[in-house]
């Protein structure tokens, strides 16, 4: 009897992943479509025909392309696309691993300060007047250090005892703390010239990204998303908890560390671009796990896939609905906060 019931569970588990692997098939057959009629979105018209034309132009093949929709392709519309995509699945990604890693549903990527750090960044690297590559690594750097902060913090209170729960709240005064700096440097800024311009990348945005901002991105990007990957499925064995772990071969504490640091590099990376961009790390996560299940073999690729389609749906919107562009942090704000609700209503249980 005990055989029969394994036999099935188990036949079970492989009818799940390759379900799981079709649904992530069609996800990112989807996302390669909507990438593609990103290109013609937008104020200028550009012709879908025309992106295949200047692929096949740089191909070797004998087709002429209008130099304004070239430029359109290589300089515009290009940069923002594929920064939309990174940034989506940089910050859902990281919010998976941190939901997984923290065994709660409510965690998001600046759950350590990491967001805040990196507004503080940006905030005081504009009113000093620096140019843009060094707000960027100001931004990136200070992402780097509240979360780093937090960990110290956390390392020196809780001595062993409920670590994840201490790093938690650090992470929360650590992030408190930076928005009230951010509070002061926008107190101080000049109401008429910095203060507008605070506000604005603090509200998120990728209509100034550059094809110099996507080599700034890609890599740490592309290097972390690669670990988490690689470690997937043992973010399963944390949710045994460390002792479990620990006797099925997973150092908890080494694992955690390494994820922590992937999820922190990501999103400091994209934030230092973008600006702060909420929901996303919050909301996708749960939407992929109501699609693919809790199992972080399935649930990191479909958080990331899911994570870019989003955004780059959400940054379409912001520039083709209004004759001015709406800020992605708004659009993400409007659309998440009722679709977390709905979310909620909707799975209830089983999320972890």
């Amino acid at each position: 009897m005990d055989i029969g019931k394994s036999e099935r569970r188990q036949k079970s588990k492989i009818k799940r992943g390759r379900r799981n692997q079709i649904i992530i098939s069609g996800m990112s057959i989807l996302l390669i479509v909507l990438i593609l009629a990103s290109f013609s979105l937008g104020r200028y018209n550009v012709d879908i025909k025309d992106l295949f034309f200047y692929m096949g132009k740089n191909l070797g093949m004998n087709l002429e392309i209008n130099q304004i929709n070239e430029h359109i392709i290589t300089s515009v519309r290009f940069p923002r696309i594929i920064a939309a995509v990174l940034t989506g699945l940089a910050l859902s990604v990281s919010g998976a691993a941190y939901q997984g890693i923290f065994k709660n549903p409510m965690v998001s990527p600046d759950i350590l300060g990491a967001s805040a750090g990196a507004g503080f960044g940006a905030s005081l690297g504009i009113i000093l007047s620096f140019p843009t590559i060094l707000i960027q690594l100001m931004a990136f750097g200070f992402g780097i250090i509240s979360v780093a902060l937090s960990c110290l913090i956390a390392g020196i209170v809780g001595r062993r005892e409920n670590v994840t729960l201490i790093l938690v709240l650090a992470g929360m005064v650590v992030s408190s703390l930076f928005s009230a700096f951010i509070s002061i440097i926008k107190y101080l800024a000049d109401p008429y010239g910095k203060l507008p311009e605070i506000t604005f990348w603090l509200m998120g945005s990728i209509s100034d990204v550059k094809n110099s901002d996507l080599i700034f991105m890609i890599v740490p990007v592309v290097i972390c998303l690669i670990v988490i990957f690689l470690v997937r499925w043992k973010i399963n064995v944390l949710s045994f908890g460390d002792e479990e772990a620990s006797a099925l071969g997973v150092n908890a504490g080494q694992l955690r560390l390494v994820i922590i640091i992937c999820a922190t590099m990501l999103t400091a990376t994209v934030v230092s671009v973008a600006g702060q961009i909420g929901w996303i790390g919050l909301v996708i996560p749960h939407l992929a796990r109501m699609i693919v299940g809790p199992d972080y073999r399935y649930l990191i690729p479909a958080t990331a896939i899911l994570g870019a389609i989003f955004l780059l749906l959400v940054d379409n919107i912001a520039r083709t609905v209004l004759q001015v562009e709406i800020p992605l942090g708004i659009l993400t704000s409007i659309i998440g906060a009722p679709f977390f609700v709905y979310l909620i209503l909707k799975g209830k249980k089983g999320w972890i």
